[in-house]
């Protein structure tokens, strides 16, 4: 057995003064994957190229900036004694539930004034940031954080992880559960679900891929930010758990609010954008019809 420390260098290469790290480098690249597949889907539900690619040039830098500001404001003493380091998003701090929330108030506004219907846009949308966030926690795998806690070298060996990964969670001289990985497998597992789940004919009405996004995501996130070291906290409470058992009760509350209807039935996803005509057309005679 080999025992000795070949940690990962966290920069990719140098530019000059400028160093690119393989974590911004990887999350850009669950970003670029997460907009080719937004598209291609999108096009088929009769949302246009030109919305979507719109929606992502805000959405990304402004999802950034609401990871890096959920992040530094849970930690902020640390941040107000030194603030420049506020910037130094390359040694991570990114809280991927800032980015969401930053991320769906700019799809919420631009879908509101393009006049497409949110929830097709989400539904479209939740299976791909779902695949995002798998790649990224690769991001944190580099930096060596998001780990769980100190296990035995042993430990990682039975579970049959090759080398390089078993090698990279020796930090400073002890192991630690790959947290990282626990994450983006069962995303990965729940991208799968997902994408099967929506190329079923009238199966899942608008709203249940981002519900079942939401149920999935906080159920894993719930159970794995229990193992983690480097929680934030809001007093004695971790924070994403707190977040993971919200997310899946407005999972839940999607599926019973759509599925309550009996007449009109709201569309289902594979009807895409198609059906929005009709739909608002039976929705306002048969309100007409109940006010009389």
């Amino acid at each position: 057995m080999n025992f000795n420390v070949m940690a990962i260098d966290p920069i990719a290469f140098e530019l000059g003064p400028i160093s690119v790290n393989w974590y911004g480098l990887i999350i850009v690249a669950g970003m670029i994957l997460a907009i080719y597949l937004t598209i291609h889907e999108g096009e088929k539900r009769g949302i246009s190229e030109d919305f979507i690619v719109d929606t992502a040039f805000w959405t990304l830098p402004i999802g950034i900036i609401g990871a890096r500001l959920y992040y530094v404001l849970f930690e902020l003493d640390f941040y107000l004694s030194d603030p420049i380091r506020i910037f130094y998003i390359w040694e991570g701090g990114l809280a991927i539930y800032g980015g969401i929330i930053a991320g769906l108030l700019v799809v919420y506004y631009r879908s509101k004034k393009e006049n497409v219907p949110l929830l097709l846009m989400t539904d479209i949308l939740a299976p791909h940031v779902l695949l995002a966030q798998a790649i990224g926690r690769w991001g944190n795998f580099i930096n060596q954080e998001a780990h769980g806690g100190e296990v035995s070298r042993q430990f990682l060996e039975k579970l049959m992880l090759p080398e390089f990964i078993i090698e990279q969670m020796n930090i400073n001289g002890a192991y630690y559960h790959p947290a990282f990985l626990y994450e983006s497998v069962w995303n990965l597992l729940g991208v799968i679900l997902l994408f099967i789940l929506r190329k079923r004919e009238k199966l899942l009405l608008r709203g249940e891929i981002t519900a079942g996004y939401l149920i999935w995501y906080g159920v894993g996130r719930f159970f794995i930010e229990g193992m983690r070291t480097d929680s934030l906290y809001l007093g004695p409470m971790r924070v994403s758990q707190i977040v993971s058992v919200i997310l899946i009760g407005i999972g839940m509350g999607i599926i019973i609010y759509q599925r309550r209807y009996k007449y009109p039935q709201p569309p289902y996803y594979t009807d895409g954008i198609q059906y929005e005509i009709e739909f608002a057309r039976k929705k306002e005679a048969y309100h007409e019809r109940n006010k009389k």
